[in-house]
């Protein structure tokens, strides 16, 4: 039987870090395993490693041809991972650069990867920008309600393209403030 591999993404700031962790935990109770693996961490060692960056948040300044040669080779990465357990791939469906729009997934990450299905964590652009705020804890640039809800769009779109070019279903779930519980709920029946 063939291990599965959930791509779960959203905008910085919407917590799908957090429903994703919560969202495992509850599975593990009931004797299903995954492995997560953070898809901007994997390049972050990458790109570390290299010399190319000295933190997280400066990975999204780089030239894009370095950014893509990063995301080839965390894919391969994380391939090598699916072969020996049910893996969760944390990322960003698109990543905002100085330059556009960066596919978090582009058509050679998606081929390593194989994914069964890709669920957008999605929040009200207010909600997302105040956890932005709050979060002392990273280095991001300024945006406003109408730069995350664009944001939010493109992911949709990115996620929709990624869906058609590996026949992955797409799911929506939302983490309203205050409502974590739901939402890890509704992830952990589509992990199941």
């Amino acid at each position: 039987m063939k291990n599965k591999v959930v791509v779960i993404v959203g905008v910085p700031g919407v917590g799908s870090t957090t429903v994703t962790n919560k969202a495992i935990d509850e599975l593990k109770k009931e004797g299903i395993e995954y492995k997560i693996v953070n898809f901007g961490t994997v390049m972050f060692e990458i790109a570390k490693e290299e010399g190319l960056v000295e933190h997280r948040d400066q990975l999204r300044k780089l030239p894009p041809d370095i950014q893509k040669k990063i995301q080839k080779m965390a894919g391969k990465k994380i391939a090598e991972m699916a072969k020996e357990a049910n893996i969760v791939v944390d990322t960003h469906s698109t990543i905002k650069t100085p330059k556009g729009y960066l596919p978090g997934l582009p058509a050679w990450v998606l081929e390593e990867l194989h994914p069964d299905i890709i669920v957008l964590i999605e929040a009200e652009t207010d909600e997302i920008l105040m956890r932005r705020l709050s979060d002392e804890t990273r280095q991001r640039d300024f945006e406003s309600t109408v730069d995350i809800g664009e944001h939010i769009f493109m992911n949709r779109c990115a996620a929709m393209t990624y869906a058609v070019l590996t026949g992955a279903t797409v799911k929506i779930i939302k983490n309203r403030d205050f409502l974590l519980d739901k939402a890890v709920k509704e992830l952990v029946e589509v992990l199941k």
